[in-house]
């Protein structure tokens, strides 16, 4: 293969972000909850620099974040990383922001190969630890040039890794990739997601120790940038202090998925996104303890009083049936949209295909019938929360 030097990369086609502007009654009902959303002195700062901003740097700010290369294409994109990893693997403390070098080789954008210094080290809770995963997550820190490369844009990217060197492990990077596509066409405030082909090289030997799917997830910092905002680290905060549109359509994308790992208050696995208006927008991550991906190693909270990951449960705000309908109007007209995913999605087993789908059509079934619905989402809800 041939090797070259970084060189500027050429035009890189838009990605256009479909923002879906949708007004439903109901949404006063959830904002009455609580005023104005509270601002942190962080995020005041934030919010200000991002005010002052002029509409072409923003609008400048939105197009480069939506162009990232990375994320132009839905194919699955080959690497190699190069590293030391029986020492990154044996890194499996959760407080733990050591780095690894390393060396991440991509096809370059106009043939031939990219090679770059990064950074890598583990990342995450559950995955992070050695009973669950053999192989940890890992997030990637650019340290080497990355102008004219497929990264170029990014400072640091989270890979997904496969758990375990078998193949019913390696199946879950695809299973929650579609959760990740199934959100993106519910909404354009998603984290947008790019499967690999990755093969980890240990630098000891030079010998490749996997090759396994990977998932490439988009940063924080961009998603809020195509979003025209800036990340926020408030916690505690209620329903009523997010908006009310976004904050449904996770909630019911959440209960669809049969996911409760997740919370607003404690910013679990949901980012806030404050936009120049001063609206906030939550924006959820990390589905593989969900019912729709169904990994071994799976099990809800304790406190949630499930059996199981597949039994689902919603979590979100409690509005009235009057209020309630139209968003599951809008739910059953995404439902062909949501199955269509299942076509698309390489490299899955055909029997969970059918699974999934079986899976996704019994929560249409729930909002198809108005008694369903109702003791789904309506029948002892009072929580202010997630």
């Amino acid at each position: 293969m041939t090797r070259r030097m970084v060189r500027p990369m050429g035009a890189v086609r838009l990605v256009a972000a479909t923002a879906l502007a949708v007004t439903l009654a109901g949404l006063s009902a959830v904002h009455a909850q609580q005023g104005a959303s509270p601002v942190a002195p962080a995020s005041r700062d934030k919010a200000n620099d991002l005010r002052r901003r002029t509409a072409e740097e923003r609008l400048q700010r939105t197009r480069s974040a939506m162009q990232r290369a990375l994320f132009s294409s839905d194919e699955q994109i080959p690497v190699t990383l190069i590293a030391d990893f029986k020492s990154v693997n044996r890194d499996r403390d959760v407080e733990s922001t050591k780095v690894f070098p390393a060396t991440i080789v991509v096809p370059a954008l106009n043939g031939g190969e990219d090679r770059i210094a990064v950074n890598i080290r583990t990342r995450g809770h559950s995955r992070r630890a050695a009973n669950t995963c053999t192989f940890a997550p890992l997030r990637i820190e650019f340290t080497g040039t990355i102008d004219g490369t497929v990264f170029e844009g990014h400072k640091s990217l989270k890979l997904g890794t496969h758990c375990r060197d078998v193949d019913s492990y390696e199946q879950y990077v695809y299973r929650e990739f579609a959760a990740y596509k199934i959100f993106n066409r519910m909404t354009a405030r998603s984290f947008r997601a790019r499967l690999s082909t990755a093969t980890y090289v240990d630098i000891s030997n030079n010998k490749p120790i996997a090759t396994r799917a990977g998932l490439f997830l988009e940063d924080d910092d961009d998603v809020a940038k195509r979003l025209d905002g800036e990340t926020s680290e408030l916690q505690d905060l209620s329903f009523g202090h997010v908006d009310g549109e976004s904050m449904m359509l996770v909630s019911l994308f959440e209960y669809m998925i049969g996911n409760t790992d997740m919370s607003l208050a404690k910013l679990h696995n949901i980012i806030l996104v404050r936009a120049s208006t001063g609206t906030v927008y939550p924006v959820p991550y990390d589905f593989d303890y969900s019912g729709l991906v169904n990994a071994r190693y799976a099990v809800p909270a304790k406190a949630l009083n499930l059996p199981t990951v597949r039994e689902r449960l919603y979590r979100g705000p409690c509005l009235t049936e009057e209020n309630l309908t139209p968003f599951l109007t809008r739910m059953r007209g995404m439902r062909d949209s949501v199955m269509a995913v299942y076509d698309q999605v390489p490299n899955l087993d055909a029997g969970y295909r059918k699974d999934a789908r079986g899976y996704l059509d019994q929560f249409f079934k729930i909002i198809e019938k108005p008694g369903d619905a109702k003791r789904a989402f309506i029948d002892g809800c009072k929580r202010a929360t997630m």
